[in-house]
């Protein structure tokens, strides 16, 4: 079942175009809400003005009429950008909302994020020691404070960025606003995706090529790992000082977190889950009468299994579309119950049948043993469960936020365990083989240590604070 992601982001140059930019970028926030829920901003640049508005809500809630009027009143807005959160570790002040506008001696500086650094404890205290101010615990805010100093000493915003570069860890993917550029980076390992299109003479940049096609923009390609691109009103041009190192996407991006009409760097989501199923098939095989996909991120591994076993595929589990990811929830208990609004099971397609459930993933198995008990309710005569991914064993430093050893069942448990736990006649979990293979026309490298230990990235040296343990001092 679900876990938690960090956030999208959204960027765009508008050249050329009629319309402010903020219609635009209202428009890709909802195409990246799955990416997060739990608060939403847009900032423009109107002349020489910024103005920003950010809030606790998902993008219809925030945005009302009043409030997109309100950012467009003030002039075209050439340049603007727009997130979508999910807080990490509980970290859900309003204060803490993206993009974040500040001003510093270069002029205003506004930037919105998508990722988790490993050093930020490290970063602080060192920043705070040499007398800087915090006002929130965000990354975005310290990676800003380490732009800033930088760019005093440097000829232009991507030079300092550059130089930020050397000494932030971990994932990040950026879209920032200067007084006359929109730059888009990439950490190095690539650990988040980033892309780039067109739209009309306008440039964009996004989280997820679907948020291009959302506003009708041409995809023209990922941003790669390292990169720092830079658009001007004259030019678009890279800064690849950092490109070339061995890359990490975050191999869950395929599993579960990006739409699956989304393309990330070369390989098709849909295509991803799909061969998910169609592994789990062989490597899983079982005698049944009906497989189903748990909405939205199992469907299409379920599709895959059903092709490839060769059984009949149906629609066992009805969503209710005007409930966000169960990820949104805080507590263990308000995610069951969340669930238990969110799916429904069709009795008429489950009663008297052998049911393979075919879902992404299982993080601590109690919402999972409650859909399995109510597809039993429901008539389903056995229940054979199937994950198109491997069990869940080491926390997440990069943002997807698998915090604790505690929290896994994997770690408490043998996959026997597991099955008996949940209430199902048979479980199986992807190979961690067959992962590696399921995003196969991909042309960047994969992290996977949330099942395997090894993380990309050293989170083991002498100055390492694990982030799940640092206290921001208030």
């Amino acid at each position: 079942m679900p876990l938690h992601e960090e956030c999208g982001v959204f960027g765009i140059f508008n050249r050329g175009l009629e319309q402010n930019a903020v219609h635009e970028t209202y428009l890709a926030l909802y195409a990246l809400q799955h990416r997060g829920q739990v608060s939403c901003g847009i900032a423009v640049r109107n002349g020489k003005t910024v103005d920003c508005i950010t809030d606790m809500g998902t993008v219809p809630n925030v945005f009302t009429a009043d409030r997109l009027a309100a950012l467009t009143e003030n002039g075209k807005g050439d340049v603007a950008l727009g997130h979508v959160r999910y807080s990490t570790h509980g970290e859900e002040d309003e204060i803490n909302n993206q993009p974040m506008v500040m001003s510093y001696a270069r002029g205003s500086i506004s930037v919105a994020n998508n990722g988790c650094l490993v050093n930020t404890a490290q970063l602080r205290e060192k920043l705070q020691s040499e007398g800087a101010v915090f006002q929130t615990n965000s990354n975005a805010e310290l990676i800003v404070h380490c732009i800033a100093r930088h760019r005093l000493e440097t000829e232009n915003i991507e030079t300092a960025i550059a130089e930020t570069m050397k000494e932030i860890e971990g994932a990040y993917s950026l879209v920032i606003m200067s007084p006359k550029k929109l730059v888009a980076v990439r950490d190095p390992k690539g650990f988040r995706p980033l892309c780039m299109g067109k739209l009309g003479e306008a440039y964009v940049v996004a989280s997820e090529s679907c948020a291009l096609q959302s506003i009708g923009a041409q995809f023209i390609r990922d941003i790669e790992p390292g990169e720092i691109v830079v658009i001007t009103k004259d030019a678009v041009y890279s800064n690849k000082t950092h490109c070339g190192q061995k890359t990490s996407l975050c191999i869950f991006e395929h599993v579960y977190t990006a739409r699956p009409d989304s393309v990330i760097d070369g390989a098709s989501v849909h295509r991803s889950r799909l061969n998910a199923g169609k592994f789990l098939a062989q490597e899983h095989p079982v005698e049944a009468d009906v497989v189903i996909g748990a909405p939205d991120s199992g469907l299409d591994a379920a599709i895959g299994y059903a092709t490839e076993s060769k059984i009949s595929y149906g629609i066992g589990l009805i969503k209710n579309r005007y409930i966000g990811r169960t990820f949104i929830q805080t507590t263990q208990s308000q995610r069951e119950r969340s669930v238990q609004i969110k799916l429904n099971p069709l009795g008429n397609e489950l009663e008297g049948k052998r049911v393979v459930l075919v879902d992404d993933s299982i993080v601590r198995g109690t919402t999972c043993a409650k859909l399995i008990k109510r597809l039993r309710a429901a008539g389903a005569k056995e229940v054979h469960m199937r994950i198109s991914s491997p069990p869940f064993i080491n926390p997440c430093y990069f943002g997807t936020d698998i915090s604790s050893k505690d929290k896994l069942i994997a770690c408490q448990m043998d996959i026997e365990g597991i099955r008996k736990f949940i209430g199902a006649d048979t479980l199986g979990f992807l190979s961690l083989e067959a992962l590696h293979k399921v995003a196969d026309k991909s042309n960047v490298s994969f992290c996977d240590a949330c099942f395997t230990g090894n993380y990309p990235v050293d989170i083991s040296g002498p100055n390492y604070v694990d982030k799940f343990d640092y206290k921001i001092k208030k």
